[in-house]
């Protein structure tokens, strides 16, 4: 760029950030009022003065701290709930582990092949959905890959009540942990 070219520049840069200041400003509530409503308590963001719900939902978002509710993992609060988190890597801590996201909620392990059964392998992928120890709070999604003649693994179905019953595991692990949890919390 020329310096005739970055001198045109910087006025259109400084005029974009001041667009972009103003434009957050106005973001925010509003000190003016319409007739009737006392200071602070409408104005052209909030007309009707009364207190508006978050696009998040009643606990807002907040990124780097704030109160964590019990059995979150601390310091995101995005977490899930630390019990069913602890209660899934337990669950599966047999088989490799690929990929795991606490904030995300996401248990994902590598295929796993019992000795036992040869030509036979399992992978497991385990969703935390809420913060809360629920029993819907955790689902569990298993597939399974036998080795077919010629060496290569083919997709094969699962019974409909494997991942029920690892998600039951799951929970039991989970109401184990959290009332040894209690527990050690009423004897200090």
């Amino acid at each position: 760029m020329t310096y005739h070219g970055l001198t045109r520049a910087k006025p259109t840069v400084a005029a974009l950030l001041c667009a972009a200041f103003l434009g957050l400003a106005a973001c925010g509530p509003s000190e003016s009022n319409f007739p009737g409503q006392p200071t602070g308590q409408g104005g052209p963001n909030n007309p009707t003065g009364k207190e508006r719900e978050s696009v998040f939902g009643e606990d807002g978002l907040t990124l780097f701290g704030g109160a964590d509710e019990e059995g979150s993992l601390g310091g995101g609060g995005i977490g899930v709930n630390s019990f069913l988190w602890r209660a899934s890597l337990d669950t599966i801590s047999f088989m490799p582990l690929a990929s795991a996201d606490p904030f995300g909620g996401v248990i994902i392990t590598d295929w796993y092949q019992d000795p036992k059964a040869a030509g036979e392998r399992f992978k497991v992928t385990v969703y935390i959905l809420d913060k809360r120890l629920r029993a819907d709070g955790v689902k569990v999604a298993v597939f399974r890959q036998n080795k077919s003649e010629n060496g290569e693994w083919v997709d094969a179905p699962v019974a409909s009540s494997t991942g029920p019953q690892i998600e039951n595991a799951i929970l039991v692990r989970a109401r184990q942990l959290r009332i040894n949890t209690i527990e050690a919390q009423e004897q200090k």
